[in-house]
């Protein structure tokens, strides 16, 4: 049996530089649970608590609800990771060739800036995106 060695845990490289992480599927709601999956899992690797990780799930899904919704159709979305130390910064953005103005009294919008140390969305022609930044309530 081999063994593998994984760095100490935490989110730069040796180098400094922070890890990143791209994830790129359908963007089709049947997919918005691998999204998840894997941002609790780079969450964990951070060592975010239960709770931590719990919010961010909630986030990604309302910031994929959100591309989701303007995605064009056959778009593929792009996800984004940038492990830090306590903290997770990601992209979720989609091909949108007439997206809507960012609704910012939305439930959605309201969740993310809630539960976001930053939160983003950028509308542009042929792009959608929301960036969220979330650090570890552990972090001093």
């Amino acid at each position: 049996m081999s063994e593998t060695s994984s760095p100490a845990v935490g989110g730069t490289t040796a180098a400094g530089r922070p890890d990143e992480v791209e994830l790129r599927l359908p963007a089709d709601g049947a997919y918005a649970s691998v999204l998840r999956t894997l941002t609790a899992g780079l969450a964990a690797r951070l060592d975010f608590t239960m709770d931590d990780i719990e919010d961010l799930r909630i986030a990604v899904s309302e910031a994929a609800a959100m591309v989701l919704d303007e995605a064009d159709p056959g778009a593929v979305l792009a996800c984004r990771f940038q492990l830090g130390d306590d903290e997770l910064a990601l992209t979720i953005a989609a091909d949108a060739q007439a997206p809507t103005a960012p609704d910012y009294e939305s439930f959605g919008w309201q969740v993310l800036a809630t539960l976001a140390e930053e939160a983003a969305i950028d509308a542009v022609a042929g792009r959608y995106s929301v960036r969220l930044l979330v650090r570890s309530s552990l972090a001093s």
